[in-house]
């Protein structure tokens, strides 16, 4: 593992108790930051957090929910006297149905979740990180939402948006020492797995030139230098982490 310096840093991952979010929390803290990891699973965020060890906290946080989000805030402020690191990770994949099979209130938790989540979060945050001068924000998006995957438009869409959120917020903030980027991975083998037929986990693989899902751990070392300050020049941008998948 290469040495990333967050050291000093204080950091929030949304979804932060298992799969990317946990890989990232890991790999920040190794690299010296103060994590914060953000999940509706408290249980398993406070078992996440017992696990990596180090200077991390677990707060129970609904992030579709802007008074929660901004309760979570001020519990990690209160904890570290900062936040200068942001990764929107929390999301969820939906049932595989077509467009026309995909009942209305499946497609908004889609999209509640994964484009109202961290669109709520960088507002509770981003008036902290201008106060304090200093700010990383990293969205996980997907490839499905430059590509589009059949039988998860609400997740491709809901990704779609995240991209779009990215690029318009770092313009907003390219006056500021705040970076605005987005990853967009392949799939892993992580729990989000659970939530798709074995037919749409085998499309996905099918499309990836190298023939392997990524692992967390590539993920979370990307995500690291996103988050670190040599990374103050690229902002708004989209970063491919899908073995060889993205076509543009």
């Amino acid at each position: 593992m290469n040495r990333i310096d967050l050291n000093g840093r204080c950091a929030v991952v949304t979804g932060g108790a298992q799969g990317f979010g946990r890989a990232i929390a890991e790999r920040f803290v190794a690299s010296g930051a103060k994590v914060a990891i953000w999940d509706h699973d408290d249980a398993l965020a406070d078992q996440t957090a017992r696990q990596i060890g180090g200077e991390i906290t677990a707060i129970k946080v609904d992030v579709t929910e802007t008074a929660n989000v901004e309760t979570a805030r001020e519990a990690t402020l209160g904890a570290f006297g900062r936040i200068d690191i942001l990764v929107n990770n929390a999301g969820i994949a939906g049932v595989n149905r077509t467009v026309w099979e995909t009942d209305l209130d499946e497609w908004r938790k889609v999209l509640r979740i994964n484009l109202d989540g961290p669109f709520i979060c960088c507002k509770a945050i981003v008036p902290t990180m201008i106060g304090q001068g200093y700010g990383r924000i990293v969205n996980i998006a997907s490839i499905a939402g430059k590509e589009g995957n059949p039988n998860a438009a609400h997740y491709s869409a809901s990704k779609a948006g995240l991209i779009a959120l990215t690029k318009s917020l770092g313009k907003e903030l390219a006056g500021h020492d705040i970076t605005v980027n987005a990853v967009t991975p392949a799939a892993a083998r992580t729990a989000i797995f659970d939530q798709m037929t074995q037919a749409h986990i085998d499309f996905m693989l099918s499309k990836i030139p190298k023939a392997r899902f990524v692992l967390v751990e590539e993920l979370a070392a990307l995500v690291a230098w996103l988050a670190s300050d040599e990374c103050s020049f690229s902002t708004g941008a989209v970063f491919d982490i899908s073995g060889g998948r993205a076509t543009y």
